[in-house]
């Protein structure tokens, strides 16, 4: 009987739900921050998972295409989907509020070195045991604040793992390319073997050839050329040989 009642009301809601409320959220959507699915749904950190189905079901019914004239209403359903999904993923939202840990930390020390110039505030928090910090931690400044360094942290996260992937998509790029050129050295190699081979009848047929036809002596050995001899009718006189 309860769920029925929860579904009247938000029939209800719905009903009473101007075009203009429905474009300001389309454009609110689009607005958020991209790497950050709390803010496309409109929750804090410390949401439960019951909630963010409940949250994701009002906004994606008021900014549906089939409801919404918005031209990019389709866009801002997809974002929410997205953000949901990212938000009901353990890892993915593990991974999320493990940076809201980081900016709290940051914060917190931020605000550690605030309070040692400002005596009366430091000797509150020191009275209130903690409580004043709790209490400041539960305020607005301080979501605001969160907020930012959330954005922050995701953004330079995200940076880094682009540079990463860039590096390793040119890594990626050099082995390939070596790999190419590697290939066609062996190509080229097999080829010209190929070639080698089908030339080497050839070879064979022109040495024979030569051996066939080339002047032949005793034996069927190739003369050597003969050497040029001095005129025998030439005299010569025999020159002293001189001793040391």
């Amino acid at each position: 009987m309860a769920s029925e009642t929860e579904e009247d009301l938000l029939k209800s809601f719905m009903a009473e739900v101007s075009e203009v409320e429905r474009d300001n959220e389309v454009q609110r959507i689009l607005g958020s921050f991209k790497l950050n699915p709390f803010e496309h749904l409109k929750l804090p950190f410390d949401v439960s998972t019951d909630d963010v189905k409940k949250q994701y079901r009002k906004l994606s019914l008021l900014v549906h295409p089939d409801k919404c004239k918005h031209p990019q209403a389709k866009e801002a359903f997809g974002a929410l989907a997205k953000a949901q999904q990212l938000l009901l993923d353990p890892q993915e939202r593990g991974y999320i509020l493990d940076q809201v840990t980081a900016a709290k930390e940051e914060l917190r020390a931020k605000r550690k070195k605030e309070l040692k110039k400002d005596n009366a505030s430091r000797i509150k928090a020191t009275v209130d045991e903690g409580k004043y910090e709790e209490q400041y931690e539960r305020s607005e400044d301080f979501q605001v604040q969160l907020k930012l360094k959330v954005r922050e942290i995701l953004a330079e996260k995200e940076w880094r793992r682009r540079k990463m992937q860039m590096r390793i998509s040119e890594e990626e790029g050099r082995l390939k390319k070596d790999e190419e050129e590697t290939k066609e050295m062996w190509k080229r190699k097999r080829e010209h073997e190929e070639q080698w081979e089908e030339t080497r009848e050839n070879r064979v047929s022109s040495w024979r050839d030569f051996m066939k036809t080339g002047k032949k002596g005793k034996k069927g050995e190739i003369k050597p050329p003969k050497l040029k001899t001095e005129d025998p009718n030439k005299s010569y006189v025999q020159r002293p040989v001189k001793r040391g």
